[in-house]
């Protein structure tokens, strides 16, 4: 059994029919987005959010529609970002299969996003689920500035360690902190423990998004994105930053250059790598990144023992420790 049949296994019937809900909620009557929008569901992944909703929500109660409305909610919103992101970066591809732009073109694109945005703003509003709306209305606002505060502070190669962290918290962190928020607010946990979730939901993404960043830097990784590809779209991840503040104002401006380069080559590319990893930077993120991880289960850990519990942990750990 693979770790995530492990951690979903308290919750895979839940997820199962979680499903079919999900799938309802993306129906049109123009059958041009019934199309698009099963391609889109074709694509869905591991289903990390929709997990991290129930565990949680079972934590403090009994899953009922409130949950189920509120994973769906994340996941319109989610996906509609997404879909918009790959129109704002051109991108061609996303996780190994074609972008909804690359097939449909960006003016297509554009209006799924829209129209997902407002199936979830619908099923909130229709179901009174505002205070669900509330608390993911505030990650998608957060996820926006931190993309704009990316695209600010690349353009001068200028990220400090502390931007680095808030840039991943609000691009990243936000999301898995709505997902723990929102499965205890559906099933009416205080204002205190929606709280402690979300610091616990934001730990976990910022440490989930500091090992995305360090396959970038191994050149056998498996994640199906290039070793080096943060670094050929000039993005200045935890390794790179302390990596070049360990070294001398010369070395920073040779290495700046290459990653400035519109186009670098394999060997450029490499000449970085492997910079980073003799500056100690892989280490010092990996070290970083448990700080995150052992934060997440020192609240999970405070728990009564259940099996909700159990594959909360599991999730925390296999955070760090996967392989893709």
């Amino acid at each position: 059994m693979s770790a995530v049949d492990i951690i979903k296994a308290p919750i895979k019937e839940e997820l199962k029919q979680f499903e079919t809900f999900f799938s309802s909620t993306m129906k049109s009557d123009v059958a041009l987005l019934n199309l698009v929008t099963k391609y889109v569901l074709k694509r869905k992944g591991k289903q990390m959010r929709p997990m991290v909703v129930f565990l949680t929500a079972n934590l403090f109660g009994k899953t009922n529609s409130a949950t189920s409305n509120g994973a769906a909610l994340i996941e319109l919103m989610h996906t509609a970002t997404l879909v918009h992101d790959d129109v704002v970066d051109n991108s061609n591809q996303r996780r190994g299969f074609f972008s909804i732009n690359a097939l449909w073109k960006n003016k297509i694109a554009v209006l799924l996003g829209d129209f997902l945005l407002s199936k979830g703003l619908l099923l909130a509003v229709n179901n009174n689920n505002f205070d669900l709306l509330k608390i993911v209305s505030k990650a998608v606002e957060q996820m926006s500035e931190g993309e704009l505060l990316q695209i600010e502070k690349t353009r001068k190669l200028n990220i400090t360690e502390e931007v680095y962290f808030e840039i991943i918290k609000k691009k990243t962190a936000v999301l898995i902190a709505s997902c723990a928020a929102v499965g205890a607010k559906s099933v009416n946990a205080t204002d205190e423990q929606v709280e402690q979730m979300w610091q616990m939901g934001e730990n976990i993404g910022i440490a989930f998004q500091i090992k995305d960043d360090l396959f970038d830097f191994q050149l056998d990784n498996k994640t199906g994105k290039p070793a080096g590809n943060d670094i050929q779209e000039k993005k200045m991840t935890l390794p790179l930053i302390y990596a070049l503040s360990k070294v001398d104002k010369s070395k920073v401006k040779q290495i700046k250059k290459i990653i400035n380069k519109k186009n670098k080559s394999n060997r450029e590319i490499k000449e970085v790598v492997d910079f980073v990893n003799q500056s100690e930077g892989i280490a010092y993120a990996t070290k970083r990144m448990h700080e995150y991880k052992d934060k997440a289960l020192a609240t999970i850990n405070s728990f009564p023992n259940s099996e909700y519990k159990s594959s909360i942990i599991e999730l925390i750990n296999y955070t760090t420790s996967r392989k893709k």
